[in-house]
């Protein structure tokens, strides 16, 4: 099966098959005797947990690290660096716009071999005369703009432009990323030095200090990052997070290029290259500071279009993430990533909506606070490490009991996706995060 060819067929029978598997897991606990019902959590809670404290515990600051960071100084390491594109697809982006042409012009990289392009989106605010105006004054700015009923979303806006630049790396940012200045250097290096062929910054809140909403995401973002360099360090998976993606040309075109039908081109590019045996690091620091969302409803519509997409990407690639062409060690990162990621909160719902209706206590509960637990250990961990982004919140007890309560968000969303998925037809609708110039 050829990964350019796969499109997503037949992802609401998938969706229906996955919710029917949920839904029987959820009830069979109920329907055996009161002295073994808990045997079935019980027995997941020691298995997934035991992988879960595993993962966190194999994250090691000095993993993947910068060895011969020194050698950036040297003015010929600068002559052997590779041509890099900066692609930036922006809609609608005129409260940052500005602020963030002048991010990519403070990147520190030779002129001659670094090439930066935003592509405007069919925006319908004032971002294409913003953008008129910035490429004048500019000239290092590339501009090229697409109607809005272009279709393809994010990946459609980057592979518009791929046959108009020749970089072996390209460096992948949103319209609201920050970055420090030696930024691209560091990541073109440590790919280079480990044969990675994708580098993913550690995501950070810039504004994480305006709310508690965004002090949570702070903390998910580095415990994301903790559980992603664990899983590399166990011989497991790591993914790219769409901000912040430095990708080898040659490896994207052997995949396909950007999958147009998918409204999460990160989490749909990490399996491809997965399953082209092209592997991808997590680094630390320096991370690439973007805003996290600032409501509730904001918040749930970002993470409906994650999950969504992180269900898609499985739906269509499972018949190759069972092939020969993975380890069995990733299978089985992979395997339990996904019980606990998509199945356990379906699951969960099933299972806790079941016990109002019978008046009865929820069965699945050990699963459900183990995993929350190991969260949790991740919190702490993550926001222990020194930062050279934004300072991560104080992982007190208290911000991690909220942060670790914040996580339920995810229990009502992914049942909610599966049960969409299940009763619509495929919709892609690529919408995006709003960004105001925090």
């Amino acid at each position: 099966m050829a990964l350019a060819k796969i499109s997503g067929e037949n992802r609401r029978a998938k969706s229906i098959l996955f919710l029917i598997c949920c839904a029987l897991a959820g009830i069979f606990p109920h329907l055996i005797a009161p002295t073994k019902n808990l045997f079935p959590s019980i027995t997941l809670a020691v298995f997934l947990g035991g992988y879960g404290l595993r993962v966190v515990l194999r994250d090691q600051r000095g993993n993947y690290q910068l060895e011969k960071e020194h050698l950036i100084e040297d003015e010929r390491f600068f002559e052997s660096l590779p041509k890099i594109d900066v692609l930036v697809a922006a809609r609608d982006e005129e409260n940052v716009i500005e602020r963030l042409v002048s991010r990519l012009l403070s990147i520190e990289y030779p002129e001659e071999k670094l090439s930066l392009w935003i592509i405007d989106d069919g925006s319908q605010d004032s971002t294409p005369n913003l953008l008129a105006e910035l490429s004048i004054n500019y000239p290092r700015i590339n501009v090229f703009s697409r109607s809005l009923m272009s279709g393809g979303g994010k990946s459609g806006a980057l592979n518009s432009v791929l046959n108009k630049t020749d970089g072996e790396w390209l460096f992948i940012l949103d319209a609201d990323a920050q970055l420090q200045s030696n930024v691209l250097l560091r990541a073109v290096t440590l790919a280079l030095e480990g044969g990675w062929s994708g580098v993913q910054l550690r995501k950070a809140v810039v504004n994480c200090e305006l709310n508690q909403i965004a002090s949570y995401q702070a903390m998910e973002m580095a415990m994301d990052a903790v559980i992603q360099r664990g899983r590399l360090a166990s011989g497991g998976v790591a993914e790219l997070r769409g901000n912040g993606e430095l990708i080898n040309r040659r490896v994207l075109e052997s995949c396909g290029g950007f999958n147009e039908q998918t409204i999460t081109d990160d989490l749909d590019l990490s399996f491809r290259f997965l399953l082209t045996r092209s592997p991808i690091v997590i680094m630390w620091d320096p991370p690439v500071q973007e805003e996290a969302v600032e409501s509730v409803s904001a918040l749930f519509r970002q993470r409906k279009r994650w999950a969504e997409g992180g269900l898609q990407r499985f739906f269509d690639y499972w018949p190759l993430l069972i092939s020969k062409r993975l380890s069995n060690v990733k299978k089985l990162d992979l395997g339990c990533f996904f019980l606990l990621q998509y199945a356990l909160p379906v699951v969960s719902f099933v299972d806790t909506t079941l016990s109002i209706i019978l008046f009865k206590m929820p069965l699945y509960w050990p699963l459900s606070i183990v995993a929350l637990g190991i969260s949790s250990l991740a919190y702490w961990k993550g926001c222990s490490e020194n930062s050279e982004g934004p300072k991560l919140p104080d992982p007190n007890f208290i911000n991690i009991i909220g942060a670790t309560i914040y996580l339920a968000h995810w229990f009502i969303v992914i049942p909610f996706i599966v049960f969409k998925m299940s009763l619509f037809r495929k919709s892609l609708v690529w919408e995006k995060t709003d960004h105001v110039g925090s």
